[in-house]
């Protein structure tokens, strides 16, 4: 590889702009129209709800009166087309906003039943699936029961259908991404339609999204077409790369007024909690997401389209509708997999010089593999990509505050594949 382009095999390089000029004309366009469309609904929002620069300035102690904090709150519910949201700092992680959704509606003798399969691999152990772990729900009495997919990807409306008129269900439980699995994550309509199935079999059943990776990919969100919970984080896509951290659920107010007393304590609720100077970064962090989220899918489609030529199998494949920012590359071999990570990281601008090995991450069950050279630790919706080193050794990428280094980032994970011979180019 005698010549580069930024430390990019040249021949490698070419293919790309290849690549990249059949993107330009079929897929980015529509991307970008998504995103113009999401950025002026924010932008009414933050109008609507007199966004000013006293919101900016956070509270300490108790946080009483923070006028910044209940504006967000709103912004949120406009944004999402909810009767209520919190947002708040004080969620750790999308995990901990959906134990909290969980814990807010559930009590012992409830039934919760997941119609997309296995939840994601950091809320086994919340829930109860694997162990009997302290403070689950099932140590607590709350029964869990799960409906795996379809072959194709797709809901099993039949056993549905059986399950919910033989037992009696509190809550359904939907993951709109495809987590670590090898399915296609649901689109709004997807869930708009398991929704009224849910809800014409019994409709005081909740249901709740699980919307991590999923906001401003498409033009309308769950909470739209009838999920009672919709929860998300903000270091993926709604904090556009600046939130530090943090967490939101929206949906009916009922349900919001419940996660807020969990969250807090009954009769405190969402009166308090101290912003110390978050606000303005929430603020903008939204402000930004839906640029942000199309800057990341066309990385997304960038990957699929070059790693699919490259005789990789893809999941989306180029073509498909994008419903999350998640792209998955199945390598069938586990230091292909490894490789590809680590050419991710070498493109980062954070931590390039690292190189990530598989660890025994907390709350998953098989080792995991993170290349994620963040300004943020962990943020999702900047270039990363992560994978369970389990067959048959799928990276999960995500991603990219900017395509350009989403791009070069691919391709270091290509030239990486390449140099240890687990690629021929």
């Amino acid at each position: 590889m005698a010549e580069n382009l930024f430390g990019i095999d040249l021949k490698l390089w070419n293919m790309a702009e290849k690549v990249e000029k059949r993107l330009r004309i079929k897929y980015f366009e529509g991307i970008e129209k998504t995103a113009e469309y999401n950025q002026l609904r924010v932008i009414q929002a933050m109008q609507d709800k007199r966004v000013s620069e006293a919101c900016f300035y956070g509270t300490t102690g108790y946080g009483y009166d923070d006028l910044g904090r209940d504006i967000i709150d709103s912004i949120y519910a406009q944004v999402f087309n909810s009767e209520d949201a919190i947002v708040r700092g004080q969620f750790i992680s999308g995990t901990h906003a959906l134990n909290t959704a969980l814990w807010s509606v559930l009590r012992p003798g409830d039934t919760l039943l997941s119609v997309t399969g296995k939840p994601y691999d950091t809320l086994e152990k919340a829930i109860g699936i694997k162990g009997n772990y302290g403070g689950s729900l099932a140590e607590f009495g709350v029964e869990f029961k799960q409906i795996d997919l379809l072959d194709e990807g797709g809901i099993d409306f039949t056993v549905l259908k059986e399950t919910i008129s033989k037992k009696k269900i509190k809550m359904v439980y939907i993951q709109r991404s495809k987590g670590y699995g090898w399915r296609p994550s649901l689109s709004v309509s997807d869930i708009k339609k398991l929704v009224e199935c849910v809800k014409n079999l019994d409709k005081k059943i909740v249901c709740l999204v699980d919307n991590c990776y999923g906001e401003f990919v498409q033009k309308s969100e769950p909470s739209e077409v009838g999920a009672d919970i919709v929860v998300g984080s903000l270091i993926k896509n709604p904090g556009g790369g600046i939130a530090r951290t943090g967490a939101y659920i929206a949906g009916k107010k009922e349900y919001i007024e419940l996660s807020a007393s969990r969250l807090t304590a009954p009769g405190i609720g969402k009166e308090c909690g101290a912003t110390l100077g978050m606000n303005r970064e929430i603020i903008l962090g939204l402000f930004f997401a839906p640029h942000v989220v199309a800057e990341s899918l066309k990385g997304a489609v960038f990957c699929s389209a070059l790693l699919n030529e490259l005789g990789f199998e893809v999941s989306p494949t180029t073509g498909e509708i994008r419903t999350d920012i998640i792209q998955a590359i199945k390598f069938n071999n586990k230091d292909a997999l490894i490789a590809f990570c680590q050419g991710i990281q070498k493109g980062a601008a954070v931590d390039a010089h690292v190189t990530p090995q598989p660890w025994d991450m907390p709350g998953y069950s098989d080792q995991v593999i993170m290349a994620a050279g963040t300004f943020v630790q962990g943020a999702s919706i900047e270039m990363s990509a992560d994978a369970p080193i389990r067959p048959p050794y799928i990276a999960y990428l995500q991603g990219g505050l900017t395509y350009v280094h989403a791009k070069l980032s691919i391709l270091k994970a290509v030239q990486e594949l390449i140099e240890n011979k687990h690629l021929k180019f």
